[in-house]
């Protein structure tokens, strides 16, 4: 699944419903998305999508995809700048959203892009 989100805040509770009701669906793959992964999913899409509307020039492109067992999420933007986790701290409203990515994926990949811009990747095995 593939889909443009425009620059805006409501783009990641967007984001949210499209990659739930994505992994919920029956697909013709062998791979059955559990809830708890359908959770965790939605979460990282959620953050990675709120960074790159508030970071990024313009709005962004989310990919989904599962492959053997695999849900990897892709968040497309057109900012160069990586993204930087932040120490947690209850002070400070926003900033843990990368960190909590990291704690929730197998991986976490920020490639730059040859056209310009970033794909950050999180694979959750």
């Amino acid at each position: 699944m593939e889909y443009a989100l425009p620059q805006e805040a409501a783009s990641a509770g967007r984001a949210r419903k499209l990659t739930s009701a994505f992994l919920v669906r029956p697909h013709r793959r062998k791979t059955e998305v559990s809830a708890e992964r359908v959770d965790d999913a939605t979460l990282v899409v959620s953050e990675l999508v709120s960074n790159a509307v508030q970071h990024a020039r313009g709005g962004c492109r989310l990919r989904v995809e599962v492959s053997g067992g695999r849900v990897t999420v892709e968040v497309h933007d057109a900012s160069p700048v990586r993204p930087r986790a932040r120490r947690a701290s209850t002070e400070r409203e926003h900033g843990r959203g990368l960190a909590m990515v990291r704690q929730l994926a197998h991986r976490v990949e920020v490639i730059r892009m040859e056209r310009g811009g970033k794909k950050v990747r999180a694979v959750l095995a």
